[in-house]
């Protein structure tokens, strides 16, 4: 059947299951529960207050992911589907198979983006690594040009909170994870990047190339620009052949000195040579690295993620003069590469946000020496990469989490000679950063990078993030 697309159709004639009832969950509940939608909710746990929310407005939870809940909850047009429910999950199986329409939160925010007078122009990122801190600087920038923005999707307040706003806004910068970007329909933002692709939920997506596939989908339909990584080919790959509008740009952003149409650095400075007339032979300042350095130390993932943030902000006309105001105000979100404290000379940094190596590759080359905290759930990627690149600069490495014991045996491996302890019991941070910090030496980095997720012994990186904060408090 044909859904509706508008806020102001007829929805309380339809039948919705949602997938999952986390924070993003709820919202998607609480907004066919107000359009009429007769709702039902499953999974196989859930916070008891949501539990209880989600009965007060009107609908149902059923603990479980079974197929044959689908008999009990009788007829659904459609199914709001959430990332923790993989291609390959029965249910979902079973959901095709019955012909049932699978959207996303986001779809479904696209199909009611008219609720107010105020309709939102859409930004979209994706990438393996750095989609929050690009996603959240464009936003600022949006905002210091005097728009009302906003970041959301994948990462900060859900998606339909922010289409039901009675303000309204100028613009959402939707963050879109390679789960999202599996079950998406058709949007058309107005600009679009994919920052990056490295081994990441091979295990969900069941390969590479399907990972890929569903990153690639973030620049389909796309009307002003879409904007690649000049140092990473597969997003130029997927630029070359993706389906937008008619008159989209092709935008690359660099590390280098930038060609014409593309965003990149000339010695200390951030320039534009893709928006303005004479790009041929001008470009405009965007800022300088001492800009950046209010931001932190420049890195070369930091910079990436600064050139991509402009290129967004200026396909949507944002000046030069917001985008420097912007980067001078903007911070990072915490478990980013984050600062802690300093012990008897050595450091104390928390980078939990690194769950794939990828991410725990930039990371590293942030630092000299480094006791290593490294471990969790892998995803069906290996950091035997890391430790042939970075063996030099480790002092030694605690390992944490399931797949510990594929991670010992790199080490073992590879690294042969290096100091290496397994934490194993309860509590896993406190045993960690204790006994990192009697293997470190003054100068040393106790880094947690741990490249794996975190869901096997936490509830999430942020909450493996703030333990090891208060780890390291402990140590005072």
């Amino acid at each position: 059947m044909t859904l509706p697309n508008s806020w102001h159709a007829e929805w309380s004639n339809l039948s919705a299951l949602v997938l999952g009832l986390g924070k993003s969950g709820f919202s998607v509940v609480d907004t066919l529960v107000e359009l009429g939608v007769k709702t039902s909710v499953v999974g196989k746990e859930a916070d008891p207050r949501l539990i209880e929310l989600v009965e007060v407005i009107g609908s149902s939870f059923t603990a479980s992911e079974d197929p044959s809940v689908l008999q009990s909850i009788g007829h659904v047009d459609f199914a709001i589907v959430s990332p923790g429910f993989p291609p390959s999950h029965p249910l979902i199986l079973s959901l095709r198979s019955s012909g049932v329409q699978l959207l996303t939160d986001i779809d479904l925010a696209w199909r009611l983006r008219d609720k107010t007078d105020r309709k939102a122009e859409w930004i979209t990122v994706t990438g393996t690594n750095g989609k929050t801190t690009v996603s959240e600087l464009t936003a600022a920038m949006l905002s210091a040009e005097g728009f009302r923005a906003v970041a959301c999707g994948n990462i900060g307040v859900p998606i339909l909170d922010t289409v039901r706003d009675p303000e309204g806004f100028d613009f959402l910068v939707v963050e879109l994870s390679s789960f999202q970007l599996h079950y998406l329909g058709e949007i058309s933002a107005l600009a679009s990047a994919f920052l990056n692709l490295a081994e990441d939920h091979y295990d969900w997506h069941g390969g590479a190339e399907n990972y890929f596939q569903a990153k690639s989908k973030i620049y389909t339909g796309s009307k002003s620009a879409i904007v690649f990584n000049e140092q990473d080919k597969k997003t130029f790959e997927a630029a070359q052949s993706a389906e937008v509008a008619d008159g989209c740009r092709g935008i690359a952003f660099s590390l280098f000195s930038p060609q014409r149409s593309a965003i990149g650095y000339v010695e200390d400075v951030l320039v534009d040579r893709a928006f303005l007339d004479n790009r041929a032979e001008e470009a405009l300042e965007l800022a300088t690295l001492d800009d950046i350095r209010s931001i932190a130390e420049p890195s070369a993932h930091l910079l990436a993620n600064i050139a991509a943030a402009s290129a967004l902000a200026r396909a949507a006309s944002v000046s030069p003069a917001a985008i420097r105001k912007a980067i001078s105000v903007f911070r990072l979100s915490p478990h980013r590469n984050q600062f802690v404290a300093e012990f008897e000379g050595v450091r104390y940094v928390n980078d939990s946000k690194a769950t794939n190596p990828h991410a725990a590759d930039s990371s590293l080359k942030s630092y000299e020496s480094v006791v290593w905290i490294v471990g969790g759930l892998l995803k069906g990627t290996s950091p035997a990469e890391l430790l042939k690149l970075h063996g030099p600069k480790l002092r030694a490495a605690v390992l944490i989490g399931k797949d510990s014991s594929e991670i010992s045996r790199l080490f073992s491996e590879l690294l042969p000679d290096l100091p290496i302890r397994v934490v194993s019991g309860e509590p896993v941070m406190d045993q960690a950063v204790r006994l990192a910090a009697e293997l470190a030496q003054p100068g040393d980095t106790v880094l947690l990078a741990p490249a794996a997720a975190s869901m096997d012994q936490f509830k999430d990186y942020a909450d493996r993030g703030n333990q090891f904060i208060a780890a390291v408090g402990e140590l005072k």
